[in-house]
């Protein structure tokens, strides 16, 4: 099995949003989907349509009037026409700003549904934590063999204080048809509890660094006080190293 990251190469990053969109394949399956973007509203079609229809009811409207008006005021050349003929000039003018008004009102709407979603994704990022974690995946060739592989998806730094994952095969195992099932299960289901028991042992040893780091950080964005926390993290993982190996006590 891959060899296992040292959990304080990435000891206070956060997860970048790059594992939304482009570095999505390379999370487990077995973690939580990410928040899906939210298909356009109905309310923002309706408020759309809607200045559609405005513009061209005002432009063939004002260019209505601006005839009607013209016309009667070269045949009797009342204010009462010009005012008419004004009118359907400005409404031929200004029909283009419908359009802007409800492009304008339906940005408003799915800017208030979208900070829902924004903060669901920002929490989702928030809850991934930065250590290696091991899967098991079986699947059946044509020929009829059995391939059992082991995949590890290892934290990377993306940029200051961020993090994504990388995937990579850590080992295949390629089984004839001929094997018995009850073999190949055995070692499927056997591979499948080192992956685990790796995966919780990175874990551990991560959230006992994070935790001292959490502890001794007091202002995040001083470096000096940031080092000294990343040592008092350091301290903490060797202590809970030490104390795995002495319990139980080696013998020769």
């Amino acid at each position: 099995m891959a060899r296992e990251a040292d959990p304080l190469d990435l000891i206070g990053s956060k997860a970048d949003e790059r594992l939304l969109g482009e570095d999505r394949g390379h999370l487990p399956a077995g973690m939580d989907p990410a928040p899906q973007p939210l298909p356009e509203s109905q309310a923002r079609r309706q408020v759309v349509r809607f200045g559609a229809t405005m513009t061209g009811v005002t432009l063939v409207g004002g260019v209505a009037l601006a005839l009607l008006g013209l016309i009667e005021t070269i045949a009797d050349g009342g204010l009462g026409w010009v005012a008419v003929l004004v009118l359907g000039l400005i409404l031929v003018t200004t029909h283009w700003g419908w359009v802007h008004v409800a492009e304008l009102t339906g940005n408003r709407i799915e800017a208030s549904r979208h900070a829902s979603l924004d903060e669901r994704r920002q929490h989702w990022l928030s809850q991934i934590e930065p250590y290696p974690r091991w899967e098991v995946r079986t699947r059946a060739d044509p020929g009829g063999e059995i391939t059992i592989e082991t995949v590890v998806y290892r934290p990377v730094p993306r940029g200051e204080r961020r993090f994504s994952f990388t995937r990579e095969l850590a080992s295949r195992e390629v089984h004839p048809a001929e094997e018995p099932a009850a073999e190949v299960t055995e070692r499927a289901e056997l591979l499948r509890r080192q992956a685990a028991a790796a995966t919780r042992q990175a874990r551990e040893q991560f959230e006992v660094a994070n935790d001292a780091y959490e502890r001794a950080l007091i202002a995040s964005d001083d470096e000096e006080q940031r080092r000294a926390a990343l040592q008092a993290a350091s301290e903490a993982l060797s202590e809970r190293i030490n104390a795995n190996l002495s319990d139980p006590p080696l013998t020769e």
